[in-house]
């Protein structure tokens, strides 16, 4: 189950850029039976007419704004992936260089890629929430509301052709159908909850054997239509009558076995868990490491009825909020604000930035996603309130005991990109 992740500290992103909004693009219930009754459980279609938003999904990414990726920006893999037939087409069929002053040998080759399209090839435009802004935005929102890191991709697919085999994804899905119809068909899974390790080529014969057996779930998506998958459900598309465009949102959601993880990576801390084994073990037979193994268990059990939550928290702070970027900064007005700073200067916190504030003796420590900032702890209350209010005035900050004081803190987050210009 999750939830809807209210904005301030302690990890949680300083201001929502309507959450709330963006999940119920996707989802015709509401967020909290979503979470209740589908999230990680069961599949949800979601008929354009049963979601808040008449014009569909084109507004995060149309068909001439996929033109306009494939052949104007630049474009350069893995950005783009194409499949023909169940296979992905190597790179070096539709990359090379992008002539006198672009000579980098992998960008995208527009002529290439329409004839690998016409003769009914996938494009897949991945990464989209780093690279196109309406989906920068829109991922940012709606990785606020499930509590988890999002990526997005987009297919592409010719009338009438299907870009992969039936297979699952290790992560959730929510599939947004842009434009054409799609049809798609949905088996329970053959493994289910797979880790990101667990892929189902290596249970390539069992999804083949599920994927003959009548679906769950056999729907035609058509624009504006929304279908949430969980993590494991086996799936295939194919476009009909005329070339289909979705997009994929993958949740790469945290699992109880990143909690194991971490706590065998601190496990280390453990002398009795360091032990050599006895000179002379013959590590291949069950007999001689039997009683290895037991001494070895209990210590393990000793040692996790000890574990401190507080490790294994930053340890998970670590790898979950550096794959969540907050929203993009414009280095240029950001060092216009800088050079303009006064106590007049109404500052926000940066959209989507995750934090905590933590006494560190007579300093205080501001953890981010990439790094950590200490300052006087006289800074607390001012730094709290740039990063839970809307907007703040530099000369409005409290606990600092004059405006140079409020001005040279305001001027420090303003250049470690921690608010930006209100």
């Amino acid at each position: 189950m999750t939830h809807i992740v209210p904005p301030g500290g302690h990890g949680r992103p300083a201001v929502p850029s309507a959450p709330t909004t963006a999940l119920t693009r996707c989802v015709s219930v509401e967020p909290a039976k979503f979470a209740a009754a589908h999230w990680g459980h069961t599949p949800l279609l979601s008929r354009a007419d049963e979601l808040p938003n008449p014009a569909g999904f084109a507004d995060l990414l149309s068909p001439a704004d996929a033109d306009e990726l494939l052949s104007r920006r630049g474009l350069r893999t893995p950005f783009l992936r194409i499949a023909k037939d169940g296979q992905l087409v190597p790179a070096a069929r539709f990359t090379g260089g992008g002539g006198a002053g672009a000579e980098i040998g992998d960008q995208v080759l527009d002529e290439r890629v329409l004839e690998l399209y016409a003769g009914g090839a996938t494009l897949v435009l991945q990464g989209l929430h780093r690279t196109w802004p309406a989906l920068i935005d829109f991922a940012r929102d709606l990785g606020v509301a499930v509590g988890q890191p999002l990526q997005v991709n987009a297919y592409l697919t010719p009338a009438g052709n299907q870009g992969f085999a039936t297979h699952y994804d290790t992560h959730d899905v929510f599939v947004l159908q842009v434009d054409g119809r799609k049809h798609w068909r949905i088996h329970p899974p053959v493994l289910p909850d797979p880790l990101e390790k667990q892929t189902w080529g290596g249970r390539a014969d069992e999804v083949a054997a599920t994927a003959d057996g009548p679906p769950a779930l056999d729907v035609v998506l058509g624009p504006g239509d929304a279908l949430y998958l969980p993590r494991g459900w086996l799936h295939s598309a194919q476009a009909q009558e005329s070339s289909s465009l979705h997009l994929t949102v993958g949740v790469r959601a945290l699992t109880r076995y990143a909690l194991v993880e971490e706590l065998i990576a601190l496990a280390a801390e453990d002398q009795r868990l360091r032990a050599t084994l006895p000179f002379g073990t013959d590590v291949a037979d069950p007999d001689a490491i039997e009683p290895e193994l037991t001494e070895t268990v209990e210590a393990l059990r000793d040692w996790l009825l000890r574990a401190d939550p507080a490790a294994v928290a930053a340890r998970l702070r670590q790898r979950a909020w550096p794959a969540a970027r907050p929203a993009p900064i414009r280095p240029l007005v950001q060092a216009a604000a800088l050079a303009a700073l006064d106590v007049d200067t109404p500052l926000a916190p940066r959209p989507g930035l995750r934090w905590q504030l933590a006494p560190q003796g007579d300093r205080v420590a501001l953890r981010l996603f990439d790094r950590t900032i200490t300052l006087p702890a006289s800074c607390a209350p001012a730094v709290r309130a740039l990063l839970t209010g809307e907007a703040t005035r530099v000369g409005d900050l409290p606990g600092l005991d004059d405006d140079a004081d409020r001005v040279t803190l305001a001027r420090r987050l303003l250049r470690e990109a921690v608010v930006v210009p209100a």
